[in-house]
């Protein structure tokens, strides 16, 4: 996302940010749907994710993903959706009968744009011929593959259920069932992963042509086998080694970053990210879902949802498990988190459009963040230098009292 990554309770400070005001315009809307299962949990995986058993309740599943999004209806106030982004877990573990009916009852409810991007997440170990051509024929029009390696050493590693050969495959198969805009997932900074394992990676995914790279550095993350049994992961100067050398490879190949882990080539950055990213508003529905809710009278609210699949799927337990009201103080640090991952930042109206808040109440931290460059000095955009871009935690710092 490509999965969302979750909002850190940090309050802003700097300049009093200004009285908010209700918003002109509310921002696109998108959907995230969580499928949570997959057929075995990777050591490093810190999502909401458990082990399929060898029947999934589909049907009882839709049922209950149509339940919650009617709860979220409210929020719409007469937009149409954006995007849409089935995330996991693995939601290519569900049929195309299942996501069929899914996604008619979700049209039902809220109506599509003309140009709606439907991303569903695959892994290599789930693709069948037959159930691809059937995704597209549904109107999924972007693929997310989990590919993290091609090499089998690191996918064992890994723990994931595919080899290289299928992952080869996968990209092959996804472009005969029609989808002429598929992303690959690939991770670096694997145990034991030299300079050339990782290059030799890269070079293999950009030779499938994809039309979009998530390409991102392992991190061990609490709560996981990893976290508790660490790998042994190459040292810092390799790791730097093979981020600017990466970074390289794809800019020759034509593949643009456009955000810390992102490259697109042209005209095909996730459009659900990019939505995300400049602080645009999701209905979050599944187990464990986020989202992330404007209204007009200048509230922005964060939902979560039950995050066991059993729990969700209780009838006598709510689908909600919380929400919270961003207070003024923690708006500036919740945009700019989002909005400075972006490599080209955005335009600065997004600010008081999409928060209320006046641009001023972002002043004291501005002139900190562009006398030690770290922000770009323009005034028309919010954008982080490319330093600021290596050192965004440094970056953010200028804005927390």
């Amino acid at each position: 996302m490509t999965h969302e990554p979750c909002a850190l309770p940090l309050i802003v400070g700097g300049t009093a940010p200004s009285p908010r005001a209700a918003l002109p315009t509310l921002p696109p809307l998108a959907l995230y749907i969580h499928i949570p299962w997959c057929v075995r949990k990777c050591p490093y995986c810190d999502f909401n994710s458990h082990t399929a058993s060898p029947v999934l309740p589909e049907e009882e599943y839709v049922d209950a993903l149509l339940a919650d999004l009617d709860q979220d209806l409210h929020a719409v106030y007469g937009r149409e959706l954006s995007s849409i982004f089935f995330g996991g877990g693995t939601p290519s573990l569900f049929s195309a009968v299942a996501l069929g009916r899914l996604l008619k009852g979700v049209e039902q409810r809220i109506p599509f744009a003309s140009d709606i991007e439907i991303t569903l997440e695959a892994n290599p170990g789930t693709f069948e011929q037959e159930k691809f051509v059937a995704y597209r024929a549904l109107g999924i029009n972007r693929l997310s593959i989990g590919i993290q390696s091609f090499q089998q050493e690191k996918l064992q590693a890994l723990g994931r259920i595919h080899n290289g050969d299928e992952a080869i495959r996968a990209a092959g198969m996804a472009r005969q069932a029609g989808f002429d805009n598929f992303n690959l997932d690939l991770m670096h900074g694997l145990p034991d992963q030299s300079l050339d394992d990782a290059l030799d990676d890269l070079r293999q995914a950009i030779a499938l042509k994809p039309t979009h790279l998530s390409w991102y550095q392992l991190t061990l993350e609490p709560n996981t086998v990893f976290w508790n049994q660490p790998p042994t992961l190459p040292e810092d100067d390799t790791l730097w080694d093979i981020q600017e050398a990466g970074q390289a490879l794809l800019a020759e190949h034509g593949y643009a970053q456009y955000e810390v882990s992102a490259y697109a080539q042209a005209g095909r950055a996730a459009r659900h990210n990019l939505n995300y990213w400049s602080f645009g508003d999701f209905i979050g529905i599944g187990a464990g879902a986020h989202g992330k809710l404007s209204h007009p009278d200048g509230r922005i609210v964060r939902t979560w949802k039950t995050r066991l699949p059993k729990d969700y799927l209780n009838p006598a337990k709510s689908f909600k498990a919380g929400e919270k009201a961003l207070s003024n103080d923690e708006l500036p640090f919740e945009f700019l988190m989002n909005a400075l991952r972006l490599t080209e930042g955005v335009e600065a109206r997004l600010y008081p459009e999409r928060t209320g808040l006046s641009l001023e109440s972002l002043a004291e931290g501005r002139r900190e963040a562009e006398q030690s460059g770290l922000l770009q000095v323009e005034p028309s955009r919010l954008a982080a230098t490319l330093r600021g871009q290596l050192f965004l935690n440094d970056l953010l710092q200028n804005f927390l009292s």
